[in-house]
């Protein structure tokens, strides 16, 4: 069931319509539950299986982890959860990715293996899911966190349904206090507007559910007519790349923030309160900024639970860098398997380490005052997204020889507009939309929390941004919505 489908609204009104009307707050989360069920169901049939699976494991072995006192035992606990964890998520993730580099390499040692691939079906959300889980365990193991008191509440905080299949990867420290809060009395009126009009949660959620819809149907999903245009390899010209490499990288951003707006708006409609996701990652001024702004979840989950267990930078410089690099390539790893997104990982590793680098040797440019300056920091976008950028060609592009192509083309100009202009007059539309989001970027990153912002307005304001934002969704809505982009990694 995709958030942006008809199919979508209408399940997510009945939820609410339902946990508005339930008094109880353990029959509203049971409800949650077995809504959480169906929207996996719905989405991945037979494979609600692996999710419950998952929950059952994680669970008594989280308990199993605060029951023992033996830090042996605790550790073997630990590693059961793990082990089952990883491989879950590397059978079905990475078996096929695995049999064809174990064949290609059998045939470079004429041994001729034919190894056939499984074909497995991804279970949607099996990345988002698992990481949670490991977040469960990791914390009880560390003592940061007491294990679920119930089935069902732990049940809940891994199938919540929005953010189940796109994030953000959302920390059990985080959500379980959520279901254990007492509720407030507007949470559970009757009146419909008192939940709807009067409610200032409901009303952020809505107006950030709206940012959503917009940014996917309306920017991202029309993108798509110029980064999926084919264009032969001998007709690339540097100006084709470097715009349709823009429009990538402004398609993934409305893409997936989008999606997580409409999980966080979705949630906190419902009662509950999810971490944030993006923020403004364009304004980024260095490697290391950009990924405090970009997939927040993802990026802190990495630090904590892997950079920071390698050794993060309590060790030598190199190993630091090391340690960057090897946490830059298992994120890459992990948005999907194959090996552009491997070499998109590296290539962010080698940002990190070498810009952290070049702090170390120079100290000075830490307290440089030109940095500090509009014109500076204006430069530290610029050069950071030029990089930036860059890196989306490997990540877009799977063959290996196009996806050089396309770089050398990006970074070598090569001046020539004989193919690009017809190319940019016949694609016109999108672009003219690639710079409604700049202008929408540059907005927001000046006005702060431009949706808390609109959530405060008047009514009669804040309805006329609801009703200008549904036109615009509604207008661009052609009832074949695009997926998720990530479902395709």
């Amino acid at each position: 069931m995709l958030f942006s489908t008809i199919e979508f609204v209408v399940f997510f009104v009945v939820v609410l319509a339902a946990i508005t009307i339930i008094k109880n707050r353990q029959f509203q989360h049971l409800f949650l539950l077995f809504a959480s069920f169906f929207f996996f169901y719905y989405s991945s049939n037979y494979l609600l299986i692996l999710l419950i699976s998952s929950i059952l494991l994680n669970f008594y072995l989280g308990k199993q982890i605060w029951k023992t006192e033996s830090q042996h035992q605790k550790k073997i606990l630990l590693a059961l959860s793990l082990a089952g964890n990883l491989a879950l998520l590397g059978f079905f993730k990475y078996a096929d990715f695995a049999i064809l580099q174990f064949n290609i390499l059998g045939q470079e040692l004429n041994l001729n293996p034919d190894i056939p691939f499984l074909n497995l079906a991804l279970p949607i959300g099996i990345s988002f899911y698992t990481f949670q889980s490991i977040t469960y365990t990791v914390d009880i193991y560390r003592g940061k966190l007491t294990p679920s008191k119930t089935l069902r509440e732990f049940a809940l905080f891994v199938s919540f349904f929005p953010q189940l299949v796109a994030g953000p990867i959302v920390r059990a420290s985080e959500f379980l206090p959520q279901l254990r809060a007492k509720i407030q009395q507007y949470e559970t009126g009757t009146r419909l507007r008192q939940i709807i009009i009067e409610n200032p949660n409901l009303r952020l959620g809505i107006t950030v559910m709206a940012f959503g819809f917009f940014k996917k149907i309306f920017i991202a999903d029309n993108l798509i007519l110029l980064t999926d245009h084919p264009v032969p390899e001998p007709e690339l010209e540097s100006f084709m790349v470097i715009i349709r490499t823009i429009a990538f990288g402004i398609r993934i951003y409305c893409d997936f923030s989008g999606y997580s707006d409409i999980a966080i708006g979705a949630a906190m409609i419902l009662g509950f309160k999810l971490p944030v996701n993006f923020n403004k990652p364009y304004f980024a001024t260095s490697p290391s900024d950009f990924w405090r702004r970009w997939h927040i979840s993802l990026s802190s989950w990495l630090r904590d639970y892997l950079y920071i267990p390698l050794g993060g930078n309590r060790k030598s410089p190199s190993i630091t860098y090391l340690n960057l690099i090897i946490v830059m390539f298992l994120g890459g790893l992990w948005h999907g398997a194959s090996w552009n997104f491997v070499i998109w990982g590296l290539l962010h590793g080698l940002y990190l380490a070498t810009h952290k680098m070049l702090l170390n040797k120079f100290p000075v440019l830490k307290d440089l005052r030109f940095f500090k300056t509009k014109t500076g920091k204006i430069m530290s976008i610029f050069i950071t997204q030029y990089f930036i950028f860059l890196a989306w060609i490997p990540f877009t592009i799977a063959d290996t020889n196009l996806m050089f192509v396309n770089m050398q083309k990006y970074v070598f100009l090569d001046f020539l507009t004989e193919n690009s202009i017809p190319f940019i007059i016949s694609q016109k539309y999108p672009i003219a939309i690639m710079g409604f989001f700049v202008l929408l970027h540059l907005i927001s990153y000046r006005a702060k929390n431009l949706p808390m912002r609109i959530s405060k307005l008047k009514s009669p304001y804040w309805i006329l941004f609801l009703f200008v934002a549904l036109f615009f969704i509604l207008f661009f809505y052609n009832g074949n919505p695009e997926p998720f982009i990530y479902f395709k990694f």
